[in-house]
This record gives structure tokens, C-alpha cells and sequence, in this order.
């Protein structure tokens, strides 16, 4: 599975932007997708993941209410709607995705994952 990951950008606190994160080489379903990020300095975090027959959601506490992950299955992209975004939320996002994230096929959204799409740059200036 390949993940190419795009949509960050420039904005101002308060401004929204959608990242999306297309994959090729193998169907997502049954995966997990997520999105992760890292702030200069900071260790990357988890932020939001969605399973993609489902379409279950688990969103960080940080970003619970603001941010919305979603799937289109017909395109195999996920994608990141950021609303309301703060200075905080500045870092390059990665997507991640896996068939059972986690050890030992212990089901853990926070990873590890076996398949990341490079990353790209989100700013939110105040």
C-alpha cells in the first residue's frame, strides 16, 4: 500500500483546511486509516483514525470536535477536515494505515502501523 498525503497549508487561527490521503496498490478495506502529526520539538501523536468498512472514528482529545476523518471507499482516499484550527495544531500530519494497527494483532489505533504517506505541512498563524 502506497499513501500520498496532501492539503496542508498556510492559515490563520480559526481558518479550516481538508487534508486527504489517497492510497494505491491494495483496496482499504478492512484497514484502518489515521492521521498522526509532530510539531518541531514534539514526538509524533496520534490524532484521529477511522475503520474503513464501518467507518468507526477515534479522535484525540485535542482535536475531539473540531477535526472530522472520513473515507470515500469508490476513491480509496481518507480524508481530515480541520475546522477551527489553533497555533497548536501547527505540524506536518502523516496517514498511516494498517489492517489491525497495533502489537500482536491487538486492535490499538495508536499504532504501530505498517504502511505512512510522507507528510505535509500545516501552519496555523495567530
Amino acid at each position: 500500500v502506497q499513501l500520498q498525503a496532501s492539503g496542508g497549508g498556510s492559515v490563520q487561527a480559526g481558518g479550516s483546511l481538508r487534508l486527504s490521503c489517497t492510497a494505491s496498490g491494495r483496496s482499504l478495506s478492512r484497514y484502518t486509516m489515521s492521521w498522526f502529526r509532530q510539531a518541531p520539538g514534539k514526538e509524533r501523536e496520534f490524532v484521529a483514525a477511522i475503520t474503513w468498512t464501518l467507518g468507526r472514528t477515534f479522535y484525540s482529545d485535542s482535536v475531539k470536535g473540531r477535526f472530522t476523518i472520513s473515507r470515500d471507499s469508490a476513491k480509496n482516499t481518507g480524508y481530515l477536515q480541520m475546522n477551527s484550527l489553533k497555533p497548536e495544531d501547527t505540524a506536518v500530519y502523516y496517514c498511516a494505515a494498517d489492517e489491525v494497527p497495533g502489537y500482536s494483532g491487538t486492535f490499538d489505533v495508536t499504532g504501530p502501523y505498517d504502511y505512512w504517506g510522507q507528510g505535509t505541512l500545516v501552519t496555523v498563524s495567530s
